[in-house]
């Protein structure tokens, strides 16, 4: 059974307008669904669609400067920006929800946890991100996000760099579902649909003893201060062919956070929910179904 879902707007921090698909009824028990950086909300639909058929109401949001969301006018895409607008959704919700981010959005949720407590959420699911960081991952998403300002004149071009960036991923025979993660300026070409403000300057943890910029990873006292506070329900998902979060990396944020519960999906890279969204998504509601939902 298909479960239809609806557009949604919220409101982020100082009001920067959001936008967000909802799958389910509000009055289920809410997952906040939060990308990737670069990506778009729709890159959770699969997993959205089974969770409400699971019984929840999941509500997938474009980040600010994303997809339809509206982009920052003062250029603010600061780690503590993601995290204010993060809190302030999650607090729309009737209940606190589930937060699962992936990559940018698991920082998001780590630190609106830190920033706000953990009474805006009943539950954490980090999706390939934790506190520590392999260089040779972040630069090469840094490298593909940066590697065509000047846009794609076609649909096969985007394909192109897809599968360059993902050579494990089948290329897709069916190109038109690419446009939803992309606009069209004037002249035709296509770009991926995030503000290039968004990568123009440095974005910073909101800490004055972590003054490194977002692709340095050398001080990580921010995130590994968040992730020892933790004590609500939390899952880790790392894709087993990551190149961001290794299995040490895994291992250290276990330590950190020892009641973690933690799930290596087979077959997935970084992007762990586009890569194998069937293992992705029975590990996410399997954790939901025992540690997390109302009894």
């Amino acid at each position: 059974m298909t479960i239809e879902k609806q557009r949604r707007e919220f409101r982020g921090h100082e009001g920067l307008a959001l936008v967000a698909d909802a799958w389910g009824s509000p009055g289920d028990p809410g997952v906040l669904l939060l990308h990737g950086g670069g990506q778009t909300r729709h890159a959770w639909g699969g997993t959205a669609e089974a969770l409400a058929g699971a019984g929840w109401y999941a509500v997938s949001l474009d980040l600010r400067g994303h997809g339809e969301s509206a982009w920052c006018p003062d250029g603010h895409y600061h780690h503590s920006n993601f995290a204010s607008d993060t809190v302030a959704v999650a607090r729309s919700f009737e209940r606190p929800p589930v937060l699962v981010g992936a990559s940018l959005g698991g920082i998001s949720s780590l630190l609106a946890l830190s920033l706000a407590g953990e009474e805006i959420a009943s539950a954490l699911v980090l999706v390939d991100i934790a506190t520590r960081m392999e260089r040779v991952g972040v630069d090469r998403i840094v490298e593909f996000m940066l590697g065509k300002p000047e846009g794609y004149a076609s649909l096969d071009e985007v394909a192109d760099a897809i599968a360059a960036y993902n050579p494990h991923r089948p290329r897709p025979k069916d190109l038109s579902g690419l446009e939803k993660n992309l606009r069209r300026s004037d002249d035709g070409r296509y770009h991926w649909h995030w503000d290039p403000a968004f990568l123009a300057g440095p974005r910073r943890f909101s800490s004055p003893e972590n003054p490194e910029p977002e692709h340095k990873v050398s001080d990580t006292s921010v995130l590994d201060r968040a992730a020892r506070a933790l004590t609500l329900p939390t899952l880790l998902v790392r894709g087993r062919m990551s190149d961001l979060l290794s299995e040490e990396g895994a291992k250290t944020f276990l330590e950190q956070v020892p009641h973690a519960k933690f799930a290596d999906v087979s077959g997935a890279g970084h992007m762990v929910a586009g890569d194998r969204n069937d293992l992705f998504t029975r590990a996410v509601i399997d954790f939901l179904e025992q540690e997390v939902r109302p009894r």
